[in-house]
């Protein structure tokens, strides 16, 4: 990958007599295909990093809505699961804890907004119950994430 060839001339006067040397192999090694492949991997993970942001896996349902616009900051998400679990971005948290932990949380945005995730198994009584979780926790802006596909009510959609 980077060894070479020293070549020895010898030049002058005396080089007649001299026997001529071996070449020998070059010690030092190139780093320019190296560096080429460290920038490739660099554009490669600073491609993918985006990509590999995973949330919780929960069955939502689907509505026909269309997306909301995406602020600069990145959304807080509370997801509930169909286990009846209550989780904040991807930390659980207990349903007892969960205001002081969005009071402090709260404290620390500058944005009101959150996006709630609900498996659509779990009764509409407990996504209320987070909902005034919630607007307890000092959010205010509260949007309900589905999947896009659903039917309409006006009979366009599946």
């Amino acid at each position: 990958m980077g060894a070479g060839v020293i070549k020895n001339n010898g030049g002058g006067a005396g080089s007649r007599r001299r026997r001529r040397r071996r070449a020998q192999p070059m010690s030092e090694i190139n780093v320019t295909p190296f560096v080429d492949v460290m920038l490739v991997l660099l554009i490669i993970f600073m491609v993918a990093a985006p990509l590999m942001t995973v949330g919780v896996p929960v069955e939502l349902p689907k509505t026909a809505a269309k997306a909301l616009a995406t602020d600069q900051e990145e959304p807080l998400t509370v997801t509930l699961t169909a286990d009846g679990v209550v989780m904040i971005q991807k930390t659980e948290t207990a349903r007892d804890e969960l205001i002081s932990k969005l009071r402090a949380v709260a404290a620390e945005r500058a944005s009101t907004k959150v996006y709630l995730r609900a498996d659509g198994a779990v009764a509409y009584e407990q996504v209320v119950q987070v909902m005034g979780a919630l607007n307890a926790g000092g959010f205010d802006d509260i949007g309900l994430v589905t999947d896009i596909g659903g039917p309409a009510l006006d009979g366009s959609g599946n």
